[in-house]
């Protein structure tokens, strides 16, 4: 059944009103957009337009699943991080502001490496953190490890759309494997690898335990498996002087950094997210000798 859109609009408000609240207009705007593919603009200067069957069985289906609360990010296909318009499927995590303090961490320090410096993302997802990276230091050569093949492809759908596939590459990566000699040395590794506890994945709000993948939330019993993983395998990848940059979950920033002391790392910098909770940490390898 055709409508308008102004009704497409105002059944959509009135559908995510019990979920949405104060927000159900702008989730219904955006919704009907992307159904549409019309800017909020245009959806008020064609809102006494009939909108095609095809439109309103879409924009239903997008509010439907909403209801049922899924997050925007995979109903729309696409999420915005560090400027950067990126492809978002239930493959990878979606990117958060929570990752912003890894990103900028990890870039401040990239600007003053040596120059064409290697630099290495592992536990990638959607690529975003290595894509932000190579977006702002323009000499970087840039890899995006993941172990998922379906990651792996969210990540090259965003190399190509940011125009970087000349210098940034994805490849397979476990890094619960000794690191690849053909991967040769980096100087600076960074990633946000999964690190919910057993505990704490029983917990997890409905919209991400029910919906994001868990081979990208679930960190082992403690939630440090992966950090173990990436300093005992991706060390030795490190070129001597080379520089670790982790995000971590809530209250695990004493249990990396002594880690990271413990494998023979100096603490550089621990970085704050917007809600004032330490999320991430720089390190620096020993130089050798």
């Amino acid at each position: 059944m055709v409508k308008k859109y102004a009704e497409l609009y105002l059944d959509a408000r009135r559908a995510l009103l019990p979920t949405e609240g104060q927000f159900a207009s702008n989730v219904a705007r955006e919704l009907i957009c992307a159904a549409s593919g019309k800017t909020a603009e245009q959806l008020i200067s064609d809102r006494d337009l009939y909108a095609s069957e095809e439109i309103c069985e879409l924009a239903q289906s997008f509010v439907r699943r909403r209801v049922a609360g899924e997050p925007m990010p995979y109903i729309l296909g696409e999420w915005d991080f560090y400027g950067m318009t990126l492809t978002v499927t239930p493959d990878v995590l979606i990117p958060r502001d929570d990752t912003m303090a890894v990103t900028e961490l990890a870039i401040k320090k990239a600007l003053f490496l040596e120059q064409n410096p290697r630099i290495l993302d592992l536990c990638t997802g959607s690529g975003c953190i290595g894509l932000a990276i190579a977006r702002r230091v323009k000499d970087a050569r840039v890899t995006l490890g993941d172990v998922s093949p379906a990651a792996l492809r969210v990540a090259r759908q965003n190399v190509g759309s940011q125009r970087l596939s000349g210098r940034v590459k994805c490849l397979t990566i476990d890094v619960r494997q000794p690191t690849a000699p053909f991967l040769g040395t980096f100087d600076l590794i960074v990633s946000n690898p999964p690190y919910v506890t057993t505990a704490e994945m029983e917990t997890l709000d409905p919209s991400v335990r029910d919906y994001e993948p868990h081979l990208a939330l679930w960190g082992g019993d403690d939630g440090l498996d992966f950090y173990r993983a990436i300093v005992r395998n991706f060390t030795p990848a490190l070129n001597p002087g080379g520089w670790l940059c982790f995000e971590f979950g809530m209250g695990q920033d004493a249990a990396v950094c002594d880690l990271l002391r413990r494998a023979g790392y100096e603490i550089a910098e621990l970085k704050k997210d917007t809600a004032d909770i330490t999320r991430a940490v720089l390190a620096r390898k020993r130089e050798e000798g």
